[in-house]
């Protein structure tokens, strides 16, 4: 086919957003007969758009080189610019930097007035963020985005809008900074920004949702630009960890196969253009799910291969020792993460995985400390997804400390959270919890139904151990005479036998401080004052006999 008809038809399939066929068309063309700038450049774009990031680096660099000896100095820094977007996204920062210096260069010999001048403004915004001068970096964004409407530039003003809602967010006027992301994002899928920026608009809002632990706008966002991608199925639009929050997303929503499936396209797809930690970030979101899915050893070598990338493996690995019966080790990890965790969202995840892991081994007060810590960050930041934590942190604490009462309202507050979060893995594991609390208090009949209807959810999610430990419970016989826990029969046949509670704390590797708690709660519930009196309970209700 004639390079002219190739041309024509790589145009035509440009205009009609046919990424493959517009590579296929002008890629061709350009081998029969090198392309102008103009066409270069369309050339460059789908390049990009199809996953040919090197080529689109090289494309571009010639685009600028055709528009130089054109005499077209803006349109020069333009493809200077764009080649150097290429690159920070491909972990070139020096070449980065370079393209941008000699960009920048080429308009001040020309002293033009133009809108490349607003692009230029995005690197020194970024690099004042990279340097942690945030009021900085949101004053460049502002003016680049004056810039863009000045000159009617959609796609820099889209740029610079979201540099500066997320400099905002930094700054604290978190409100402002989100609305401005939703203005953006309005855009982006009317089709008012053009598609090689919509990716790297996308992922960085759903990373401000994140940040700010609002994972339902997350999910909102996340089903308009899936509608948008299914226009243009030709697109790869993410480079990045932005795989990963859409992994994260999709796994609260209960969409566990889809999860898993968009983890793995970012372990293989990036492992090589990526750098580690981002890599190292997918690797830990497949062993969460594995986890989850009781696949323990994979989990366990989809931990490790994350921390070989940078990416510290816990808490979910503490959280798989404590599922393999290792307690001591889960233990001794999530201090470790407690130590050194100092980010809202990293401190959040391990204090949640905290409360899990003490209460197991019964050490009450360092799951009431870490469900306090959380119940403080949920209401500095006032989100639906920490306060859904922090009251099932905060139920399940108050039912290991024999406030089942308690624990009902705020577990039943935690469910009604998650439920509206659509998060079905999370209200589940609350039910569990509430069917403890209705056990405690004598409803077989509720603790029947919850039981029931956590187990159906965790079967329906494939997550096997949950199912199965929800199956055991409701195969259970009701807890102990006068409502006793199980543990606390067994404290209760140890003081019978005249066990002390330094002997008891020592048979049952628990605190000498629970212990107490412990024979607080049972003389509640017996109704009686005394040792004494608890001993001669136990041998009426036969929970020991003389011989023993």
């Amino acid at each position: 086919m004639a390079a002219g008809q190739l041309l024509r038809r790589g145009r035509e399939s440009f205009e009609r957003l046919a990424w493959k066929d517009a590579y296929a068309n002008l890629a061709a063309a350009d081998r029969e007969s090198a392309l102008e700038a103009e066409d270069l450049d369309r050339l460059a774009v789908v390049a990009f758009l199809t996953g040919r990031d090197e080529e689109s680096s090289e494309v571009l660099a010639r685009a600028h080189r055709a528009w130089c000896a054109r005499g077209e100095i803006g349109r020069a820094a333009r493809s200077a610019f764009w080649l150097a977007f290429n690159m920070m996204h491909g972990g070139q920062p020096a070449q980065a930097a370079g393209w941008i210096a000699r960009a920048r260069r080429l308009l001040e010999d020309a002293a033009l007035d133009c809108v490349e001048h607003g692009y230029l403004l995005m690197p020194v915004a970024l690099r004042h963020v990279g340097e942690g001068n945030i009021a900085a970096a949101c004053a460049a964004f502002g003016e680049a985005a004056q810039i863009g409407e000045r000159f009617s530039e959609t796609d820099l003003i889209a740029l610079a809008r979201q540099g500066r809602g997320r400099t905002l967010i930094k700054l604290g006027q978190t409100a402002e900074g989100i609305n401005l992301l939703d203005e953006v994002m309005v855009a982006v899928t009317a089709g008012e920004v053009s598609p090689p920026i919509v990716g790297t608009i996308y992922c960085s809002v759903v990373e401000a949702c994140r940040e700010t632990f609002d994972l339902r706008r997350a999910g909102e966002w996340t089903a308009a630009f899936a509608a948008w991608l299914a226009g243009q199925p030709d697109v790869l639009p993410f480079r990045g960890q932005c795989l990963v929050y859409r992994a994260e997303i999709m796994q609260l929503h209960g969409a566990w196969g889809e999860a898993m499936a968009e983890a793995q396209r970012a372990c293989e797809q990036f492992a090589r253009s990526l750098s580690a930690p981002a890599v190292g970030a997918a690797f830990y979101q497949q062993g969460e799910l594995f986890r989850l899915r009781g696949e323990m050893e994979r989990a366990e070598a989809a931990y490790r291969e994350a921390a070989q990338r940078e990416r510290a493996p816990r808490p979910g690995l503490a959280l798989l020792r404590l599922a393999q019966g290792q307690a001591d080790v889960a233990v001794a990890a999530i201090r470790r993460v407690l130590e050194e965790a100092k980010d809202p969202r990293a401190r959040f995840r391990a204090l949640a995985a905290a409360v899990e892991i003490f209460l197991d081994v019964e050490d009450l007060e360092a799951a009431r400390g870490a469900a306090d810590e959380l119940s403080a960050i949920a209401g500095r930041f006032e989100a639906p997804l920490l306060r859904a934590a922090a009251l099932q942190c905060h139920g399940a604490v108050q039912l290991g400390e024999g406030d089942a009462k308690s624990a009902l309202a705020s577990l039943r507050a935690a469910w009604t959270t998650w439920h509206d979060l659509d998060a079905p893995y999370e209200g589940a594991r609350v039910r569990v919890l509430i069917a403890h609390a209705c056990r405690a208090l004598g409803d077989e009949e509720m603790t029947a139904i919850e039981l029931a209807a956590a187990r159906q959810e965790f079967e329906r999610l494939g997550a096997l151990p949950d199912a199965a430990r929800a199956r055991n419970l409701e195969g259970a016989a009701p807890r102990g005479v006068a409502g006793l826990t199980a543990r606390e029969v067994q404290v209760l046949k140890l003081v019978a036998r005249g066990k002390t509670n330094r002997a008891i704390a020592d048979a049952l590797s628990i605190s000498e401080k629970t212990v107490a708690r412990h024979l607080s709660n049972i003389f509640t519930k017996l109704d009686v004052s005394s040792r004494a009196a608890a001993t001669a309970f136990a041998y009426e209700h036969d929970l020991i006999s003389p011989s023993t």
